[in-house]
């Protein structure tokens, strides 16, 4: 009883079980997603580097062939303004190639270059070293010599600039080599990145088939059978219904014949007169065949003639004995020479004769039926309550069915949002496109919307189910928490004010019930009622809990929501509210008015206890 008792109930687990496989699932989805993400932001960190490199390298091509330039330029002009600025952009030029090109070996912060580790690239520099020594050492002689005076300028300067043309053709030969090396490093990356996200995508279309076989699957064929259960249910209770009918028309016809049969017996002709000893003088024929004797015994004692039992013989005689003066009634039971049980309503009649002797008048009465008839009655007052019981019964099968109910209007929400938004997010997946970088990334930012959507109503659905804080903290934290998450969620404003002055705890069984009547006055008027203001107040005063439900709806006929309990408009709701409230000796109030909202009260009487370490109510 004790593990059972600690069992979560069949609802609870259930959804417990659901929501654990779609927060596994929808994580599982989510980290696919943080994966392709950091792989997409790291590809694209690697090819703005590698963009870099590649317009570096490429930068260096020119740059060579600017050097030359400015080096047969400077061979071409006089002393002037314009050798100057010819010579001063050789100086810039000759600087930044050197740095572009160490850069591109062992990295530079500056211009954004990384070291490079590839050992093919770095192979293409060593063989390129000596061409771009060559021509570093040639541009610097030649600056060194283009500053002493003109006249000392030697046959040197132009053989520097013999050197930077043999050499230029072989530095750009083997520029475009490492150039088209850093293109096609580049095109692997690329490569290995569709690769990894063609991986990740049927990582993510294999569990959306997990989520559709073992959590969509289970739970439609769980549904069907959870409707077909519900229709036998009902047809079962229609026949019960109709049986129980037919056995109190049967009950009520017995009762008339018992009561006819009873009449008949209470008046039939049972006497006898006997002598002051205790002789029969005379015994009525109908007394003799209800006593099964075909002759009179004179001479034999009325009570040893009466029954064959010598306790009853002995109880018989001492009655006639006693208060000859007086008449007096009993009901005694004897038992028959044949056997048989039976009892008589024996009425004890003194009778005075003309010789003042006196003798006893018996009265009788055979009882039998009617004790037997009794014992029926008694019979039936226990049908009666027994099928009262069942009646309970009854009404405690159609809260179960309400509660069903609930679980299958959770069930429609998750189908109807969570998996609705569920394939949209497999259909958005599907359609990625990698090679269209643009709509890729829209995708994904839809994607993450939707997926915190999901979340959302996750919580949504899950927030319907019992709270922990109903259990640990009493009924006044789940009420603020329900309020409070309500309101977040609808966006409607809910308010809750709680009025007592003690710590309220109340036995499992009426925060439970208590709970369930707000959240459903709560729901109603969300949902039915369309109100934009819903306050929740508690009240303890004298002995008696209040909890009332204030909205600024539309309000509703009491009187037809009354006669359409079994429709969809609400009224079934109001019918359980007022059941749960009952199972726990409470009250349940309902004011609404057409256009001015609705007042539910829920009163609960309580009583002060004393907690150890605190003051609670109980």
């Amino acid at each position: 009883m004790a593990e059972q008792k600690h069992q979560p109930p069949l609802d609870t687990a259930t959804f417990q079980r659901i929501r654990k496989w779609y927060i596994l699932a929808l994580s599982g989805i989510a980290l696919l997603i943080i994966i392709a993400q950091i792989l997409i932001q790291q590809h694209l960190t690697s090819q703005l580097s590698d963009s870099r490199v590649i317009n570096v390298a490429g930068r260096q091509r020119a740059y060579s062939q600017k050097l030359v330039k400015e080096a047969l330029i400077l061979t071409e002009l006089d002393e002037g303004n314009d050798k100057q600025l010819v010579l001063s952009e050789l100086k810039r030029t000759l600087q930044v190639w050197k740095i572009s090109h160490m850069g591109l070996q062992f990295g530079n912060d500056s211009l954004g270059l990384p070291p490079e580790d590839d050992q093919e690239i770095l192979d293409l520099f060593e063989r390129i070293r000596p061409h771009h020594n060559a021509m570093v050492a040639a541009t610097e002689s030649m600056l060194t010599q283009i500053e002493v005076p003109s006249r000392a300028v030697s046959e040197g300067f132009y053989s520097n600039v013999k050197v930077l043309l043999d050499n230029e053709r072989q530095f750009l030969r083997l520029m475009d080599t490492i150039v088209n090396g850093y293109d096609q490093r580049s095109k692997e990356h690329l490569q290995q990145l569709k690769v990894k996200e063609y991986i990740l995508l049927a990582i993510a279309l294999f569990i959306l088939l997990l989520e559709m076989l073992f959590i969509f699957r289970p739970l439609s064929l769980h549904i069907r059978n959870t409707i077909s259960n519900l229709m036998q249910s009902q047809r079962r209770s229609e026949k019960d219904a109709e049986a129980i009918k037919n056995l109190y028309e049967e009950k009520e016809r017995s009762l008339q014949a018992l009561q006819e049969l009873n009449f008949v017996i209470d008046n039939a002709a049972l006497f006898a007169s006997i002598k002051k000893d205790g002789t029969v003088v005379f015994i009525s024929r109908k007394f003799r065949e209800l006593l099964g004797y075909r002759e009179e015994e004179p001479g034999k004692p009325f009570s040893e003639l009466l029954t064959t039992d010598e306790g009853q013989q002995q109880y018989l005689r001492e009655i006639l004995k006693s208060n000859r003066n007086t008449i007096r009634t009993e009901e005694i039971r004897i038992r028959t020479p044949k056997g048989e049980e039976l009892w008589l309503d024996m009425s004890i009649i003194p009778m005075p004769n003309s010789r003042m002797q006196q003798s006893i008048l018996l009265l009788c009465s055979d009882i039998t039926e009617r004790k037997k008839t009794q014992l029926k009655v008694e019979q039936l007052t226990r049908q009666n309550y027994e099928e009262s019981i069942r009646q309970k019964q009854q009404q405690a099968s159609q809260i179960v069915e309400g509660q069903e109910e609930e679980r299958k209007r959770i069930a429609k929400d998750i189908h109807d949002g969570i998996g609705q938004m569920l394939t949209a997010l497999k259909f958005n997946i599907e359609s990625i496109n990698l090679k269209n970088k643009e709509k890729t990334a829209e995708k994904i930012q839809y994607i993450k919307d939707l997926t915190a959507d999901l979340i959302k109503g996750v919580r949504t659905a899950t927030f319907n189910l019992t709270p922990p804080e109903l259990s640990d903290h009493g009924i006044v934290p789940a009420l603020q928490k329900m309020t409070t998450e309500l309101s977040r969620l609808t966006g409607k404003n809910i308010l809750f004010e709680n009025r007592t002055q003690e710590n309220i705890r109340l036995d499992s069984l009426a925060e439970t019930n208590i709970y369930r009547v707000v959240q459903e006055a709560v729901n109603n008027a969300i949902k039915y009622a369309d109100a934009g203001y819903i306050l929740v107040a508690i009240n303890y005063s004298d002995g008696m809990l209040s909890i009332m439900v204030d909205d600024d709806g539309k309000g509703f006929d009491e009187a037809l929501t009354e006669n359409s309990r079994h429709s969809s408009d609400g009224g079934m709701g109001l019918f359980f509210m007022k059941e749960r409230v009952s199972y726990i000796n409470g009250r349940l109030f309902v004011n609404s008015v057409k256009g001015k909202g609705t007042r539910v009260t829920v009163n609960y009487p309580v009583q002060i206890v004393e907690v150890p370490g605190e003051r609670g109510i109980k």
